[in-house]
C-alpha cells in the first residue's frame, strides 16, 4: 500500500517533518514491507514554510540578521535555482524575541529589518522569485523594517535615521530610496498569507494582532495612528497605489508586512496553502497513492478556513485518494470533519487525555496512533478478505 504522509507542524511540539516521520515509523511497524511511503511536509505560509521547502528540495541556507529587537541572529532561508523561500517568523518571529515574550516594548519596537535582510540574502544567492511567509511575526511596523532591510532610509524631519519599530513611524517625514536594491526591479514576489485583513482600522494590523504581540489598548491605538503616517508619507514617495494597497487583502499580514511587500515590491498576495501545495508538487507527488494522511496540532474552526489539512484534503479530492487527518486535538464535529473531506480523523487525545502530556511526548503518541492506522490498514474482516475501501475505512 503507498501512503503520502503531509502534515503541518504540530506548534509548540513537533515540526512537520517531525509529525510525518513519526507517523510514518508507527505504519511501518504495523505493516512492514506491505508499507511504501513518501513524506511532504507541508504548511500554510507560516512557521513551517521553510521546512516545506527544503523537504521539497530546495537548499537551505542562512544568513546573519538582524532579529526583531535588533539583535544578531542566525536565520535560515531556502533556494532552488533562481526561487527563494523566506519565513519571516524565522528572522522576525514572536519566538526569535528574547525570552519568547512579547510586552509593549517589543510591541512598539519591534522590526522586520531582518526579513528584509534575508530578501537581501536571497537576492545575492542569485534569486529573481521570491516566496514570503510571512505569519508569527513579532513587529507591527507595516513591512519599514523589510524596506530598511534592502536599503530605504527612513528619515525624520531633521534628517535622521529612525530607531526600529512601528511605534516610531509616528515621526517618519521622508523615505530615501536612493539606495534600494536596484534587483528589486527584476525581481517577482509572492506574499504567501491566509490573512485577508486590512492594514489599517478596527480590522487592522493594530487591533487585530497586536494584542497578541503584547500591545495594550493605548499601544494598538498609536501604532494603528503611526501605520496611517507610514501610508501617507510612502504615498508621497512613491504615488496612489501605497494608499490601495492599505486597503487590500493581506496588508495587515505580518504587522503590516504584508502591506510593504504589496506597495513597494509588487507582490502578489496568495493563500499560503496553495503556494506550499504548488512549491511541493504535492498533486503530482500523488500519483499511484492509495491513502493521503495530513494534519496539525488542532484541527479546529481555523482549520477550516484555508490551513494545511484541509488544503491537503482537497487536492487528494481532486485526485480521488481518500484522506485521514492526525491531530492533537479536534474541535469539529463529524458531520463538519466529513464535510472538510476526511474518511476519519485521529487524535492524540483518544491515547492520552491530558493536553499537556500530548504536547509534550508527541512524537511517542504519534508512533503509538500510526501503528494503530497501520493495524487497521492491514487487518482484514474477520473471516474474509477485505476490500481496498474496507482498507481504508479508518
Amino acid at each position: 500500500m503507498r501512503v503520502v504522509i503531509a502534515p503541518d507542524k504540530f506548534k509548540g511540539s513537533l515540526s512537520a517533518p517531525d509529525v510525518a516521520r513519526h507517523l510514518a515509523a508507527g505504519l511501518q511497524s504495523a505493516m512492514g514491507s506491505n508499507l511504501d511511503v513518501l513524506l511532504i511536509p507541508v504548511a500554510d505560509g507560516g512557521e513551517g514554510t521553510l521546512d516545506a521547502a527544503v523537504g521539497s528540495g530546495f537548499t537551505r541556507r542562512s544568513a546573519v540578521v538582524s532579529g526583531p529587537t535588533g539583535e544578531p541572529l542566525t536565520a535560515g532561508f531556502a533556494v532552488r535555482g533562481r526561487e527563494a523561500v523566506i519565513e519571516m517568523a524565522a528572522a522576525s518571529g514572536l519566538a526569535a524575541l528574547p525570552g519568547s515574550q512579547p510586552d509593549s516594548a517589543s510591541a512598539a519596537g519591534a522590526t522586520s529589518l531582518g526579513t528584509g535582510e534575508l530578501v537581501r540574502a536571497a537576492l545575492d544567492a542569485g534569486c529573481r522569485q521570491i516566496i514570503l511567509g510571512v505569519g508569527g511575526s513579532a513587529s507591527t511596523d507595516g513591512g519599514a523594517g523589510v524596506l530598511q532591510g534592502l536599503g530605504a532610509r527612513l528619515l525624520d524631519s531633521a534628517g535622521r535615521e529612525l530607531p526600529p519599530g512601528g511605534g516610531a513611524l509616528a515621526r517618519l517625514d521622508r523615505i530615501d530610496f536612493t539606495g534600494f536594491d536596484p534587483r528589486l526591479d527584476e525581481t517577482r514576489f509572492v506574499l504567501a498569507s491566509d490573512v485577508d485583513n486590512p492594514l489599517l482600522g478596527p480590522e487592522g494590523a493594530a487591533a487585530v494582532f497586536g494584542p497578541q504581540k503584547g500591545a495594550s489598548p493605548a499601544d494598538v491605538k498609536e501604532l494603528d495612528a503611526a501605520l496611517a503616517h507610514f501610508v501617507e508619507v510612502l504615498a508621497g514617495e512613491i504615488g496612489p497605489r501605497a494608499v490601495k494597497a492599505a486597503q487590500a487583502p493581506g496588508a495587515g499580514a505580518a504587522g503590516g508586512a504584508g502591506y510593504a511587500a504589496i506597495a513597494a515590491l509588487a507582490a502578489t498576495r496568495r493563500p499560503g496553502i496553495d503556494v506550499v501545495l504548488e512549491f511541493t508538487e504535492l498533486e503530482a507527488r500523488l500519483a499511484g497513492a492509495d491513502l493521503v494522511i495530513t494534519g496539525e496540532g488542532s484541527l479546529d474552526e481555523q482549520s477550516l478556513l484555508g490551513k494545511t489539512p484541509v488544503g491537503v484534503a482537497r487536492a487528494a479530492a481532486r485526485a480521488g485518494i481518500p484522506v485521514i487527518a492526525v491531530c492533537g486535538r479536534t474541535t469539529l464535529g463529524p458531520r463538519e470533519l466529513t464535510a472538510a473531506g476526511f474518511r476519519a480523523v485521529h487524535a492524540l487525545t483518544e491515547l492520552e487525555s491530558n493536553v499537556d502530556t500530548c504536547i509534550a511526548e508527541a512524537a511517542a503518541l504519534l508512533e503509538r496512533l500510526g501503528r494503530n492506522i497501520g493495524l487497521q490498514l492491514a487487518a482484514p474482516p474477520a473471516g474474509r478478505t477485505a476490500t481496498s475501501k474496507e482498507r481504508l475505512n479508518v
